[in-house]
């Protein structure tokens, strides 16, 4: 394809195939345990760290991990007390890191283009060092990944008898937890703070809707997330949209896609 003669293009293709698998293997977990608010609060929290990392001059996706990590973790021993819903805390550090980034950006003076990116998504705007640096990653990630699934798959379906197993289930709930603060700290680039949150519930609420295995359901969560990043980005560069909106609103389509379907076979 023409398209694919640009670097730029093809930087954000690469890109977005490491992200789309990462995140359809996340998505699935997420929806899973149930943790789909989680994932929106540490996202949308992830925009304090963005901030700090403008303020202080240092690549803000590095604050943005570390201050993601931390909010993560927050939100676990705070809710695991039991005096405060999960619900609840997530709320209170979504708005305390949304207004100390608003705080902290309205200190800096040159914010505005790269702001706009961390918040909307820049995937066309990816550079070389940020493409490798998101491959790295996202391998790395999902080996992480690979290592503990059978064990978090256990603690998804029967914490207690995972327990009961010997299975150090707050370690591997921990090692999940910090994995899907990263996953969605590198998937800011592809399609913002904003909409981040969406790559993590929609492909993997769609997959389930198609089948209940789960092997099954990690492919088609990966598979839905592949085709609407790519083909987000080849719309976003033919029409000159937003390409986080576009990748965003594909994934949607495909759910409700998939919804209808299921609910006129039952008819």
């Amino acid at each position: 394809m023409e398209i694919l003669s640009y670097g730029f293009m093809q930087r954000a293709v690469i890109t977005g195939i490491a992200i789309s698998i990462l995140t359809g293997i996340i998505s699935v977990f997420v929806v899973l345990r149930r943790v789909s608010f989680v994932g929106s609060g540490i996202s949308h929290a992830a925009f304090g760290g963005v901030a700090i990392g403008f303020l202080a001059g240092i690549n803000p996706l590095i604050t943005a991990v570390i201050y993601s990590i931390i909010i993560a973790f927050g939100i676990e021993i705070i809710s695991s007390k039991g005096k405060v819903a999960e619900d609840t805390a997530i709320g209170i550090f979504y708005s305390s890191s949304m207004a100390l980034g608003i705080v902290l950006i309205s200190l800096s003076k040159n914010y505005n283009v790269d702001l706009f990116g961390y918040l909307f998504g820049s995937i066309l705007a990816i550079k070389e060092e940020e493409m490798w640096i998101t491959i790295v990653i996202t391998f790395v990630l999902l080996i992480t990944l690979a290592i503990i699934m059978k064990e978090l798959l256990l603690i998804t379906f029967n914490e207690e008898l995972a327990v009961v197993s010997g299975i150090p289930t707050r370690l591997i709930k921990s090692i999940f937890l910090i994995s899907m603060a990263v996953a969605i700290v590198v998937s800011i680039k592809v399609v913002g703070i904003i909409l981040v949150s969406a790559l993590l519930v929609i492909p993997g609420a769609t997959a389930q809707l198609l089948s209940r295995n789960f092997y099954i359901m990690l492919f088609l969560s990966c598979l839905i997330a592949l085709s609407s990043t790519i083909s987000g980005l080849y719309l976003s560069y033919q029409f000159d949209i937003s390409s986080g909106g576009a990748i965003v609103l594909l994934t949607t389509v495909l759910f409700f896609a998939a919804f209808l379907t299921i609910k006129l076979k039952q008819q």
